[in-house]
């Protein structure tokens, strides 16, 4: 029998950090990602890029796989020897049909394990300040699903009128109308409170509250749309929303750049508030069998300089020093040269500190500070990405300046979406290759859309787009671009 098991993963719902702990760590060590459509997709960022990554759909209105498919899928990835996880919205056990796939594994004699999560028919209400249960009020909780295979109401809708505790709905949105009617006919008074609770747990949630007599035409006058949780009952009057306002709540941020990058970035935004969508994405190819990248870390002792002209550029290099067991006591006599503070971070997370940063972050700023600070018979090794600015390698000829330019990664396309319009509040773009990317793909920025970006180079690129109006991050990096988009928020909102 194969190695290969299951795991049965809950995300939660809403926004990736509600997933639990474990969860997170099962999907940072799966071969195979198995995933629903509702969960945030920040959650496949916690992945190996080398996992494989499976959408199975599951989401009310739309294509998705018929759960046969699903079990089946299971059941060949972990006969394959693979490590699998099966990451369900909400909890696997609530109306999330992760009891069928269990069965299905059993039946295989597929090892599996559990991991819960949390359900929306609680969390949902919960953040739009909406309790289950109360004291006095409802000592009991009651979920449903506001349809069944038949898309019909559950037979139990007379019990469910005439208890006292609070009901909640799941997946019920479009027959809200038949909801309301049956309970109203079973002897539910009209003015029970309701709450109709869309988008919950993310940034963009949206609540619309009434009775039984008024909450239709409420939820169809705010264009109310799923997926959405109902709550009858008493406790569905209570507004306990947290009051303390996350800086960038109601906003919404369109991301580019590598997944690591957006990814991180992502997470920031969204703790912080925000509702952050993602464009195209970018991947760094590293060069793993670059000779002349070997031969210049082995005869380190020829330079005198070490120039890095980036992040991606600084992790690879040192990543490749461990790789060739280079102890980073042989660069006891070399100087680090590196654009931003962002690069000098990286190297200062492995105990190297950069000795030459020029104030204004570009290439020619790099370049002009090396041409003062090299002296003649030294000579620099630069190592950064392909298709790397030639200004730099200009200005240190112009000099006469002995160099060697290595290229150790390339940035490529790993997923692009081609003449789309991007229509949040803000829009970042990390790099001037994101910036072409964006803009050769045929995709346009609303004009209500803020640009904000990553240093003079990538504003540079932005500029031979047409784009003239953009904010430049103060540090090269992605806490610069959250300082930046929060900063313009609280100016609009002073």
């Amino acid at each position: 029998m194969s190695n290969g098991r299951v795991y049965i993963v809950g995300a939660g719902c809403g926004d990736f950090d509600l997933i639990t702990m474990r969860g997170a760590e099962y999907i940072r060590h799966c071969d195979v990602l198995v995933y629903d459509s509702l969960i945030d997709v920040s959650l496949l960022g916690f992945a190996p890029e080398t996992a494989e990554k499976i959408c199975v759909g599951k989401r009310s209105g739309r294509h998705s796989e018929k759960q046969k498919n699903i079990n089946e899928i299971l059941v060949e990835k972990a006969r394959e020897g693979k490590t699998v996880v099966r990451l369900k919205g909400g909890d696997p056990f609530v109306f999330g049909r992760g009891g069928e796939e269990i069965e299905t594994l059993k039946s295989a004699d597929i090892p599996f394990d559990i991991v819960p999560g949390i359900s929306s028919s609680i969390a949902v209400p919960e953040l739009a300040g909406i309790p289950v249960t109360h004291r006095n009020l409802s000592r009991s909780v009651h979920i449903i699903t506001g349809h069944t295979a038949q898309d019909t109401l559950p037979e139990n809708i007379k019990k469910c009128a005439e208890t006292d505790g609070t009901l909640v709905f799941l997946m019920g949105l479009r027959n809200l109308p038949d909801i309301v009617e049956n309970l109203i006919q079973n002897g539910k008074s009209e003015d029970t409170p309701v709450a109709v609770v869309s988008n919950g747990a993310c940034a963009k949630n949206q609540t619309m509250r009434g009775t039984l007599s008024t909450i239709c035409e409420n939820v169809k006058s705010a264009e109310i749309v799923p997926p959405a949780v109902i709550v009858v009952g008493e406790t569905a009057k209570f507004d306990f929303a947290p009051t303390i306002t996350r800086s960038l709540k109601n906003v919404s941020v369109t991301v580019t750049g590598t997944r690591k990058l957006s990814d991180k970035l992502g997470k920031m935004l969204t703790l912080s508030g925000a509702e952050v969508k993602r464009h195209d994405l970018l991947k760094v190819i590293e060069y793993h069998d670059n000779e002349a990248f070997d031969n210049a870390i082995n005869g380190i002792d020829g330079y005198d300089y070490v120039v890095l002209t980036s992040m991606n550029g600084a992790e690879i290099f040192m990543s490749r020093l461990r790789k060739l067991k280079k102890d980073i006591r042989s660069f006891a006599n070399i100087k680090f040269a590196v654009i931003g503070s962002g690069t000098a971070a990286v190297l200062e997370k492995y105990g190297i500190f950069a000795d030459c940063i020029p104030n204004v972050y570009t290439t020619r700023e790099l370049g002009i500070l090396l041409a003062k600070t090299v002296k003649s018979g030294e000579k620099v090794l630069i190592l950064r990405a392909e298709n790397g600015s030639p200004e730099l390698t200009r200005i240190l000829a112009d000099n006469n300046i002995d160099f060697d330019d290595v290229k150790t990664y390339d940035i490529q396309l790993e997923k692009k979406q081609d003449n789309s319009v991007v229509d949040t509040d803000f829009i970042t773009f990390a790099s001037a290759s994101g910036v072409n990317t964006f803009f050769d793909g045929g995709a346009t920025i609303s004009d209500r859309t803020s640009v904000v970006c990553i240093g003079e180079i990538t504003a540079e690129a932005l500029e031979s787009h047409g784009v003239n109006s953009f904010k430049i991050a103060k540090t090269k990096d992605t806490d610069g671009i959250l300082k930046t988009i929060i900063k313009e928020v609280t100016l609009k909102e002073g």
